[in-house]
């Protein structure tokens, strides 16, 4: 029996943007398409985040998720499409957006002759900000040393400067690009208890990664992009849930092991026509099914 893989495209859980029960959203992207000629942008990319959720945009590499990120900030100028942060457009209201938000993205980059203090202080002076109190306080839990200079960093302390960059003036929307690579396993926990923290504040996180484990913990929302579209939006609860089952078959001292996406009436009709010695079907982890969304057809 052949492996059955989804059928993304016509998924029950379809991506889009709908206005939310309560509240509002703090992201709105409608119809985004951004083509580098001959090469994969993103598609009609739609999807909204209500404000406060912490929300994973998981995907491989390549997909677009850091295409989608830049032009929501207008670091890219797109072809089509609508975006909306905190209720102000992307385009004409550039300036009053990137006060109230966080940037961070996926490789730290500092003018290595500064030290990082001096990295710090300009980035909050930038904003026309005093942020002394907050940075101090996010660079003691990340264990930041202000006096180094960015050139002798390892990318794991260039990642907390860039942390530090990102949250010290409190912003109402964090955009973090796969913010965690590089960081040794207390500095993510120490990482996500700065973000379970700004959102209880009520800020709104847009985590991108492809890290399934910590999305899984700590998101509670979640869109999958590949190849330039996104598939899928909604809770993380709900993607786990799947009709996906591994597999296991014993026959004639041989085992097959696949994934079966389908009518399991059908598969225990193949079973019974296979006459195996041993039968094993267990639910896949959510590891397994986010790989089965990103492969292609």
């Amino acid at each position: 029996m052949k492996e059955n893989r989804i059928d993304a495209e016509n998924a029950d859980r379809t991506a889009g943007c709908k206005e939310p029960a309560s509240g509002r959203n703090a992201i709105e992207i409608r119809n985004l398409t951004k083509s580098y000629g001959r090469q994969r942008g993103v598609r009609e990319v739609s999807l909204c985040v209500k404000e406060g959720d912490m929300f994973g945009f998981l995907g491989p590499n390549g997909a677009g998720k850091s295409t989608t990120i830049r032009s929501m900030l207008g670091m890219l100028h797109f072809q089509k499409g609508e975006i909306r942060l905190l209720g102000m457009d992307s385009r004409r209201q550039r300036k009053e957006i990137l006060r109230q938000v966080g940037y961070m993205p996926s490789e730290a980059m500092f003018y290595s002759s500064m030290r990082v203090k001096e990295v710090i202080r300009f980035a909050a002076r930038a904003r026309g900000m005093d942020c002394d109190r907050e940075a101090d306080r996010i660079c003691e839990r990340l264990s930041v040393d202000w006096e180094k200079r960015i050139g002798e960093l390892s990318l794991g302390n260039r990642k907390k400067v860039s942390i530090v960059c990102a949250m010290q003036h409190k912003p109402k929307l964090l955009i973090l690009d796969e913010p965690t690579s590089g960081l040794d396993p207390l500095m993510q926990e120490a990482f996500f208890s700065l973000l379970l923290e700004a959102r209880q504040r009520g800020a709104t996180c847009f985590l991108s990664s492809h890290v399934l484990s910590e999305v899984k913990r700590y998101c509670n929302r979640a869109a999958v992009i590949r190849a330039g579209s996104v598939i899928l939006s909604d809770t993380v609860e709900n993607l786990a849930k799947s009709d996906l089952r591994r597999v296991k078959v014993r026959k004639d001292g041989q085992e097959q092991a696949f994934v079966h996406n389908g009518n399991m009436r059908e598969l225990l009709a193949w079973l019974g026509q296979m006459e195996p010695e041993d039968v094993l079907i267990e639910e896949p982890s959510l590891e397994e099914i986010f790989v089965h969304y990103y492969e292609k057809e």
